[in-house]
């Protein structure tokens, strides 16, 4: 998107989980770009701590926090509430992987599925406890929910055979699948369960997005997408600030798919 035709985020507060991850430092960097007063939670300090040097903004305040910990959430609602007064959005952004993330489904340890499931759904349901009932409580605000197209599509398999991340071999689990379609339940139901109070309640659904995996998997997932590539960071950020900007005041319960047309077919 061009500079003029970014919606304005100015003056308004969001609240991002997994603020330092691959996708959450973009997020933070188009939101402050956008005008608004970021809040960024994450379970890694150090991370934080380059995401404050990487962006130099005044505007942006970190919490290292576990997202599943009601009370450590309500603590930094506290601390936001006390510094700016308002809070406008949340952005629930934050997933996990698990020691054995990429183990077969047959043999995947019930202990990693657990896991996996109270960062990935769990976590974002706590949030939604404490920051989406503050919204609720001032009438206003929007939560956008990050989704994933393997909560709404099944993954090919064909594509992970001889496909690396880093160096190790991936796959798609089942427990991220039902994760974010869990995710995606939540965002329903909440959109209905706040529409009268004023909170918005939506889910942005990225594709494939390329962060280091070889060429074998990026020429075999580009191949099932009618754009022929993977997608860039960047490119989810419009979608984002308009889901969380005034432009969207009448959009709630939907998911907005950037995946350069994959789920077409």
């Amino acid at each position: 998107m061009q500079p003029d035709t970014v919606p304005s985020l100015a003056g308004k507060v969001v609240v991002v989980t997994g603020a330092a991850g691959i996708l959450g430092q973009v997020f933070c960097r188009h939101l402050l770009d956008a005008g608004a007063k970021v809040v960024a939670i994450d379970a890694q300090e150090d991370a934080l701590a380059r995401l404050v040097e990487a962006t130099g903004s005044a505007e942006l305040s970190t919490h290292c926090a576990d997202i599943r910990d009601r009370a450590a959430m309500a603590a930094v609602l506290d601390a936001l509430m006390a510094r700016h007064g308002r809070l406008d959005g949340l952005l629930n952004n934050a997933a996990t992987k698990s020691p054995n993330f990429f183990e077969p489904f047959e043999s995947f340890p019930l202990e990693d599925w657990d896991h996996v499931m109270s960062v990935n759904l769990k976590g974002a349901m706590v949030c939604c406890q404490v920051f989406g009932d503050a919204m609720a409580r001032n009438k206003r605000g929007s939560v956008v929910n990050v989704l994933s197209i393997y909560g709404i599509a099944a993954p090919d398999q064909r594509i992970y055979e001889g496909s690396e991340y880093l160096g190790r071999a991936i796959n798609t689990p089942a427990v991220y699948s039902a994760s974010k379609a869990g995710l995606w339940g939540l965002t329903s139901y909440l959109s209905s369960y706040w529409g009268a109070l004023g909170v918005r309640v939506n889910a942005l659904t990225p594709g494939g997005i390329f962060s280091g995996q070889n060429q074998t998997f990026v020429d075999r997932y580009s191949a099932r997408v009618p754009m022929g590539r993977m997608g860039k960071p960047d490119e989810l950020c419009g979608a984002l600030l308009y889901l969380l900007s005034d432009s969207a005041s009448y959009v709630t319960g939907q998911n907005i798919v950037v995946d350069g047309g994959l789920t077409v077919w």
